[in-house]
């Protein structure tokens, strides 16, 4: 099955999933990207330490406006990558028809990806590291 389009969700849409969106966008840009939060801060932008993290990789994330996940969203995606076992089951109880399609993006090294939200600018380096070595091991199932 190729994975046309990907979702990428965190909880509040402005650390985690668009440093992952971003990465995937970089690495595969026919894809369709996006990313939303389960509790998003909806119309704000990336929080600035996670544009930090993303300026060695030569990434803008400046353009980025955090929005709430939906039906729509879940319903285009061929995959949806969470940050947690948390997450991905909060959205296959909301929306049963997304069960075999959601994962956590650490699935493959069953790991969760701390949320670095109001933590020091390590706490961001670490989820994108996190991040970063969690999407090596998607690129045979995404390519």
């Amino acid at each position: 099955m190729a994975f046309d389009n990907i979702l990428v969700v965190c909880v509040g849409n402005i650390c985690r999933s668009p440093i992952a969106a971003a990465l995937l966008k970089k690495q595969y840009p026919e894809k369709q990207i996006d990313s939303a939060g389960l509790s998003a801060l909806v119309g704000n932008p990336v929080d600035p330490n996670s544009q930090q993290v993303m300026t060695a990789y030569d990434i803008d994330m400046s353009d980025h406006v955090a929005k709430q996940i939906n039906e729509a969203l879940v319903s285009k995606a061929d995959i949806i990558l969470t940050m947690s076992s948390n997450q991905t089951k909060w959205l296959e109880e909301r929306w049963p028809h997304c069960r075999g399609k959601t994962y956590r993006i650490g699935h493959w090294i069953d790991q969760d990806i701390a949320d670095p939200y109001q933590h020091e600018q390590a706490a961001f380096e670490t989820a994108r590291q996190n991040i970063v070595s969690s999407l090596e091991l998607w690129t045979d199932k995404i390519s």
